[in-house]
């Protein structure tokens, strides 16, 4: 299987079948709670889509470079960029549209949930996130290589979705059945597909810088857990701008800022 089939198999029909449950959401008058319609859809998605192709590129050009993962070059077009073949960067843009378009469509079919303040829940996962991640980072200085692609895919998530949860845990919290039930069923999604993918020889992890665990009998547990950490990542960043109580939270830390500047 060609990794742009399976980029159309896999990612196109989905996202062309959430665009259609998107426009028949207008249609019927469907829309998202006035406490999620902070910005819109489409601009929100495209955001996080370019974040994804900046903030990704780099690393997985590393991880490419050091044989951490590759790809066979009979199943890609050729077309390489750094040491990426481009139906990757064209990954790294689908997956934040094909999460967008099912969170927004979560998002019009959920109850309301109000915003309740609490500075404990934020203060306490930022302190979690960052324990994983010195945990993390343990793994190279204790030479363990099979834990090399674990260690790079938590040292590169955990701090932006830690920027993420220090920001508005509270608000995620709230809306956590809105997060969990955008985030399980892709993840599972994504990671059978990967899996199928693998199977296929579109492309290969390594054996000596993964820990061998294998979910299935296929998918390497690192497989499992990037996918989860991307899709928290859009979904944690698209709930956050699309939450009113952000831009809530935005004004009193500001104001609480003039105010000290004020009195100094």
């Amino acid at each position: 299987m060609t990794y742009f089939a399976f980029l159309a198999l896999f990612v196109g029909i989905p996202i062309v079948l959430l665009l259609g449950v998107a426009w028949l959401d207008v249609r019927a008058g469907r829309r998202r709670p006035a406490a999620l319609a902070n910005w819109p859809v489409a601009g929100g998605i495209l955001l996080h889509a370019l974040i994804a192709l900046l903030y990704t590129t780099p690393w997985d050009n590393y991880l490419v470079a050091t044989g951490v993962w590759w790809y066979d070059p009979a199943l890609v077009t050729g077309v390489v960029l750094g040491w990426v073949p481009i139906e990757e960067y064209t990954f790294f843009v689908v997956q934040p549209i094909l999460a967008g378009l099912w969170l927004t469509a979560l998002t019009r079919r959920l109850p309301r949930v109000d915003f309740a303040p609490n500075p404990a829940i934020r203060w306490f996962g930022v302190a979690f996130l960052g324990t994983v991640w010195l945990g993390a980072v343990a793994i190279p200085l204790l030479g363990w290589r099979p834990g090399t692609y674990l260690f790079l895919e938590l040292a590169w998530a955990l701090p932006p979705i830690a920027l993420q949860w220090g920001f508005g845990g509270d608000i995620l919290w709230r809306n956590r059945r809105l997060v969990l039930l955008a985030l399980v069923p892709l993840t599972l999604y994504l990671s059978g597909a990967d899996a199928i993918a693998i199977g296929a020889g579109t492309w290969t992890i390594d054996p000596a810088q993964s820990t061998g665990w294998l979910l299935g009998g296929v998918l390497p547990i690192e497989e499992f857990i990037f996918f989860g950490l991307t899709n928290t990542l859009v979904t944690f960043g698209l709930v956050l701008i699309w939450a009113a109580a952000s831009r809530t939270l935005i004004t009193t830390k500001s104001g609480r800022r003039f105010t000290q500047k004020q009195l100094i």
